[in-house]
């Protein structure tokens, strides 16, 4: 083989392999959420009395509606004018990232724009918790706190008010699903590792915890 030939193959084997490793945005594409319904929901003292964790979801998908105010309720802009969210965040420094792992791929909500952006063109909901569950719940929230937002805290700060702000805001997704009527259950069991290289996350970024939900099992 000459040496032109040979570096027509390689050059080849090189564009296939990377090909093959395209799975991000091209195959998907934005999901533009709908306006939250803000004047719906039950009294919160009913919602607080069912809230609960269930870990039994039924496969149909959340329909856009319910999925845009789940979204809104979990972390969105409540105050245009600031931008401040529905959940508090130490410093205001709104670190944490809330990613949705549904069958169709994984995507990143955008608050400011009410969207979700596609980041991997594939199912990755049985890696979002070590739970048989998982794989088959029509949502997967996987709350990623960015330590690059935290200013010069310490380390210990960064994990203890990133872990608190995710409390906040699983703490939402809790209400909004007991108004609802849907199954949800926050979950630590993770392989943090794994999921962050398949997320393919910056060493500044770090998985918190993950939350499924869905609609009850019949």
């Amino acid at each position: 083989m000459n040496k032109i030939s040979l570096l027509s193959t390689i050059l080849i084997l090189a564009v296939l392999s990377v090909c093959a490793n395209l799975t991000f945005a091209d195959e998907i594409k934005s999901i533009q959420l709908l306006k939250p319904q803000v004047d719906s929901g039950r009294p919160l003292m009913q919602v607080l009395k069912d809230r609960s964790s269930s870990r039994s979801f039924g496969k149909d998908k959340l329909h856009i509606q319910v999925l845009s105010n789940l979204l809104w309720a979990a972390f969105g802009i409540n105050r245009t004018d600031t931008g401040k969210r529905t959940a508090p965040s130490a410093m205001n420094w709104q670190e944490i990232d809330i990613y949705v792992a549904m069958a169709e791929g994984l995507y990143l909500y955008d608050a400011k724009a009410h969207m979700l952006k596609p980041i991997l063109s594939e199912d990755i909901r049985a890696m979002t918790g070590r739970q048989e569950y998982v794989k088959d719940a029509p949502v997967n929230l996987i709350y990623v706190a960015d330590f690059s937002r935290m200013g010069s805290a310490t380390k210990e700060d960064k994990e203890i008010y990133s872990a608190s702000d995710t409390g906040f805001i699983s703490q939402n997704v809790y209400l909004y699903c007991a108004s609802e009527g849907l199954a949800t259950v926050v979950r630590g069991s993770i392989d943090r590792e794994a999921l962050a290289k398949v997320m393919r996350l910056r060493p500044d970024q770090k998985v918190i915890l993950a939350q499924s939900v869905g609609y009850p099992k019949k």
